[in-house]
């Protein structure tokens, strides 16, 4: 029998997460508040299965067998027979908690309850609940369908057993798993990134260098993919504003505190790929 999986939020890494996901095999309920949102999730990845079948890395029968392996939802209590739930909602820890508190009195025994945050401590958010050894962090990465890791962040709480359940899951749907043994705010990867766009961004505005030079020096001195300007304004600078923020609240380290460019380009609106101009015009 196929397992159930729940995802609550259908965004860019909801909808990620549930396209991999019943791709796998999985019986997937993807969750929002809204019809449109719901509409815009789906769309989003049958696109995305399009664009696979395109290129003949996916048999258009696979891809639409996989769609019709996800219904959408707008109601919460559908994630009741689930046998996982990853939760990818916005990066705001009321919001989760509200999530998970619920999740905790609709989801069946044993289930595991997943947060894909990339920088909230999975303590704070596994608290809430009546059974905080069953919440695991579960950080996926954009776009999900295309990127390689998942980061397994382990909670005080936290069970053996819902960590192996949450790396079985993970790997089953082709990700290749890190894990975070200790919850401390932005996990590895966010503090990671955030260490290096904090400082990228604070050459950037005190005119050390230009951004295109910043992010060169990174690609061809350090062989990333791309620099970290450029991968704020992928992300958003919004987001990364968000990010850095709670982990300089969390930790007080100065070198995670948000530079102020970073704060009015938020202000102004400029907050990447999304709105057409962040540290490069789109």
């Amino acid at each position: 029998m196929a397992k159930k999986l729940a995802v609550i939020g259908a965004g860019l890494m909801g909808s990620g997460i549930a396209q991999v996901s019943a791709q796998a095999g999985y019986e997937v309920v993807l969750r929002d508040l809204t019809d449109e949102a719901l509409t815009r999730g789906k769309d989003g990845i049958r696109a995305s299965f399009d664009r696979f079948v395109a290129k003949g890395r996916l048999a258009a029968a696979d891809a639409g067998a996989a769609l019709d392996r996800i219904t959408t939802t707008t109601d919460l209590d559908a994630v009741a027979d689930a046998d996982i739930v990853v939760e990818a909602v916005f990066e705001k820890i009321e919001i989760k908690q509200d999530i998970f508190r619920a999740l905790d009195a609709i989801a069946k025994d044993g289930a595991v309850l997943a947060s894909n945050t990339s920088a909230i401590p999975i303590t704070k958010i596994a608290a809430v609940t009546g059974r905080p050894e069953s919440v695991v962090g579960t950080h996926f990465f954009s776009p999900v369908p295309m990127m390689g890791l998942c980061e397994l962040v382990r909670g005080y709480k936290t069970s053996d057993e819902t960590l192996a359940a949450a790396r079985a899951y993970a790997e089953e749907i082709g990700k290749t798993c890190i894990v975070v043994n200790r919850d401390v705010a932005g996990f590895v990867t966010t503090r990671l990134i955030s260490a290096l766009v904090v400082e990228a961004v604070k050459l950037y505005e005190s005119g050390v260098a230009s951004a295109e030079d910043i992010d060169t020096a990174c690609k061809l001195g350090f062989g990333h993919a791309m620099g970290p300007l450029a991968t704020t304004d992928l992300t958003g600078v919004d987001i990364l504003l968000h990010a850095t923020g709670n982990i300089y609240t969390e930790s007080q380290d100065e070198k995670f505190a948000p530079p102020e460019l970073m704060r009015r380009m938020v202000d102004a609106g400029d907050i990447g790929r999304k709105s057409g101009q962040g540290f490069y015009p789109y």
